[in-house]
């Protein structure tokens, strides 16, 4: 599963993703017109992870992942070409979800392209762009559909939803506010429309405003995001990559010291994981502890089709026991005992956090 962020320039979009993938891009470079989009691998925080690892004590821990992408930033009229950020709305048309950084840090050095804050107008200048560069699309597929020799009943059906679309975008409403059929979602799958993809806002404060708790806007851009039940995450790109070059001692004193419980990036990570419809079921044992990574309600043949075909194909039972009773009594006999190992048949919907041994027959 894949993962784009996006934003106009100067928000902090590649500090961001140097600190979710682990990567040292150059931030100057898509300013400087070094124009190239960075893929990079998340690993995905995890506590179960970490418990059953200090537990097993496995020759190999293998968290969940999930793939980001990072483009130049995208200023007003790149949906008709404008700036470098343009060329990339095709490779953001890929991935399956958006994070939007908006910019809220104030830095006399780094001066925003706007000539100054205002993270409202910044969401509304990338929705427009997204909005536009979907109606485009849009637009070309009805004209070539209506001037086809041959309309079928399928060219009607996707005409019919890509006009329900056009509609709502040219009234300033995002395709993914619709609220779509299954069916209809089916139907422009193919176009990978930007404003059709699930996306959570992030907004990137400055150090004095991480201590403070407050920062510009704030109530607005909560009350923005609650309407359009958009994740919304505040933190400071800037002092997490300061807290990420510091020892570990040093590193929890200076979040002590500006009441950081828990790094911004983990919550991103796995808000962007939540966004994404993904779940993780684990195994564990001396080997490995692992995390995988599913669709919401999967079921469980398909989930060890996950780990090796061979296990779908020849799937007889799963021995599923919830993490949380597996923390309380660490213990696979304790756990019989007390009833709390299931064996579950193929269609079992797997839950988050599972862990589960795999009956099969090749």
């Amino acid at each position: 599963m894949k993962i784009g962020i996006v934003g106009l320039p100067t928000t902090g979009k590649t500090t961001l993703f140097n600190l979710l993938t682990g990567a040292e891009e150059e931030t100057a470079g898509f300013a400087t017109g070094k124009v190239e989009a960075h893929t990079g691998i998340v690993k995905i925080p995890d506590e179960r992870i970490d418990f059953l690892a200090t537990h097993y004590q496995p020759k190999k821990i293998t968290p969940a992942t999930i793939e980001l992408t990072d483009v130049p930033g995208l200023v007003q009229g790149a949906s008709t070409g404008k700036g470098v950020g343009n060329q990339f709305l095709d490779t953001i048309r890929k991935v399956d979800a958006l994070i939007h950084l908006v910019r809220v840090f104030e830095n006399d050095q780094v001066l925003h392209p706007e000539g100054s804050n205002d993270p409202m107008r910044d969401i509304e200048t990338i929705n427009m762009e997204l909005l536009f560069s979907d109606l485009g699309v849009i637009e070309n597929r009805i004209q070539r559909i209506q001037s086809g020799k041959k309309v079928t009943k399928e060219h009607l059906a996707e005409k019919e939803v890509l006009e329900k679309c056009q509609e709502a975008l040219e009234n300033g409403k995002l395709i993914h506010e619709l609220n779509l059929e299954e069916e209809e979602q089916e139907l422009l799958k193919t176009f990978g429309f930007l404003s059709e993809k699930p996306m959570m806002i992030v907004v990137n404060i400055d150090e004095n405003q991480l201590s403070e708790g407050k920062y510009p806007a704030q109530d607005t851009l909560e009350s923005y995001c609650k309407d359009r039940h958009l994740p919304l995450i505040a933190l400071s790109a800037k002092s997490e990559q300061e807290i990420s070059q510091l020892e570990d001692e040093d590193r929890e004193m200076f979040m002590d010291e500006l009441g950081i419980h828990e790094p911004g990036i983990h919550r991103v990570a796995r808000a962007a994981y939540d966004l994404l419809g993904l779940i993780s079921f684990l195994t564990s044992g001396e080997d490995e502890v692992r995390a995988w990574p599913i669709r919401k309600e999967t079921i469980a043949k398909k989930a060890a089709g996950k780990i090796h075909t061979d296990i779908e194909k020849g799937f007889i039972r799963a021995e599923v026991t919830a993490f949380e009773d597996f923390k309380e009594n660490p213990s696979t006999v304790k756990l019989k005992e007390l009833g709390k190992v299931r064996l579950e048949g193929k269609e079992y919907l797997v839950k988050d956090g599972d862990i589960i041994n795999f009956r099969f027959n090749v």
